[in-house]
């Protein structure tokens, strides 16, 4: 069965940077990304990665963010640099989901508990 572990969360200023991690135990699939979750809305996809490499990003996020993945370790990895109020978010990692689409679909792919991701202004 997988499991994926989020790291690397915590509580930073704005425009400040954190790196998060997500370790993966088990069959990943092609695809991974990263999702949100903020008080009050509905779950938002970030980014996802295919085993190939090949990305994609919500707009919101694409000249901030970067995901990337270790295949050796199933490991994935979430840089997110000039962090604003406004990413303040339960951070989700997924596995086995679409990597054409940044839309939550419930019921599908694995997840993680999530991390707690605070910017303050």
């Amino acid at each position: 069965q997988l499991r994926l572990v989020e790291s690397g969360g915590g509580s930073v200023q704005e425009g400040g940077s954190l790196k998060l991690s997500c370790a993966a135990s088990g069959y990943v699939g092609y695809c991974m990304g990263w999702f949100r979750q903020a008080p009050g809305k509905e779950r938002e996809g970030l980014a996802t990665i295919k085993d190939t490499g090949t990305t994609l990003y919500a707009d919101s996020v694409k000249d901030r963010f970067t995901i990337s993945r270790q295949n050796s370790d199933n490991t994935l990895y979430l840089q997110m640099n000039s962090l604003t109020p406004e990413d303040t978010a339960v951070y989700y990692c997924t596995a086995n989901y679409f990597c054409d689409r940044l839309t939550y679909s419930k019921g599908v792919g694995s997840w993680g508990q999530g991390t707690q991701v605070t910017v303050s202004s």
